[in-house]
């Protein structure tokens, strides 16, 4: 016996190797015929099915046994010259148990003296499942009471709240000191029409920028993106620096500390390929004309050179 058993163990111990390696390569929809927990599979259908058929069956039998209860009492009721009054069955009294209601034949034992106009009332009081569940609340209102105010076993949800976002905030800054950050010089930054920086800035854009100046840049609490004026320069460094610093007196945050460099850069892109795009219903003009100034050099000669060679 002891041989058979270790012998069955050792031919279920690839079985659940092979198991393993197979369900981390393949699901079992895959290939549930060839997927080696099909057996188990198969096996614990079959002992539902029997456990329901089971169940169904003495449901069936317990009628039959009732009706033949039944049938004794009526036989037995009709013996001694009596009424037969059957037994109240178990839903029934679960209700009267729960509801505590008079039975209609009954109810002239609890009508009160009142009438208004022809109706009377009767004296019902609150059904017990009502008090109970109203001592629950009760017991609850106690047990909320010793556990967040009196013990502070459990934080408020105020205080829960605050905690998420300290967990939050230190999750963001963990994940930044991870990820290398992109060095961008703002003197230096000049606007291309670079397709891959403009679709990212436009990701960037549309969920954290678009509340206040909508879709297309049209303006809504912000000012319009698309036309020639600007409140505070319409270059591409007066853009960046005005994302990343903020416009605090006017409502608008310093992204710099939810944004990295190179999403403000995107997004700086993407404000500046919005120039000109003239959307419908766009909000009037705010601050002076912008008009980018173009740098020239001036070759500055050397007086003495000139006359010596003259």
């Amino acid at each position: 016996m002891k041989n058979k058993i270790i012998a069955l163990l050792v031919m279920l111990l690839p079985i659940s190797t092979w198991a393993q390696d197979a369900t981390a390569t393949k699901g079992f929809w895959d290939d549930p015929i060839n997927h080696p927990m099909t057996p188990f599979y198969v096996l614990m259908t079959l002992v539902g099915i029997v456990t329901i058929l089971v169940f169904v069956v003495a449901i069936m039998l317990l009628q039959v046994l009732n009706t033949f209860v039944e049938r004794s009492a009526r036989e037995k009721a009709s013996a001694m010259g009596v009424a037969y009054v059957p037994e109240p069955s178990w839903w029934t009294k679960l209700d009267r148990k729960l509801t505590n209601a008079v039975p209609l034949e009954k109810e002239a034992t609890i009508v009160l003296d009142h009438n208004y106009d022809g109706i009377k009332e009767l004296d019902n009081h609150l059904p017990p499942w009502w008090k109970w569940l109203f001592y629950g609340t009760i017991a609850w209102s106690v047990v909320y009471l010793v556990v967040y105010h009196i013990t502070d076993s459990v934080p408020l949800q105020e205080q829960e709240y605050a905690n998420e976002i300290a967990l939050a905030d230190e999750q963001i800054r963990k994940t930044r000191a991870a990820e290398p950050v992109a060095a961008i010089d703002e003197a230096a930054l000049a606007y291309t029409a670079d397709a891959d920086l403009i679709s990212k800035g436009a990701a960037v854009y549309k969920n954290n920028c678009a509340s206040c100046h909508k879709d297309k840049g049209e303006g809504s609490i912000g000012p319009n993106l698309t036309d020639d004026y600007w409140l505070h320069g319409g270059s591409i460094q007066n853009i960046f620096a005005t994302i990343k610093n903020g416009v605090p007196e006017k409502g608008m945050i310093a992204w710099n500390a939810i944004l990295k460099p190179e999403e403000i850069r995107d997004v700086s892109f993407f404000i500046m390929s919005l120039k000109g795009s003239n959307p419908p219903n766009a909000k009037a003009p705010q601050g002076p004309i912008w008009k980018e100034e173009v740098k020239t050099e001036v070759v500055k000669t050397d007086s003495v050179k000139v006359q010596a060679s003259l």
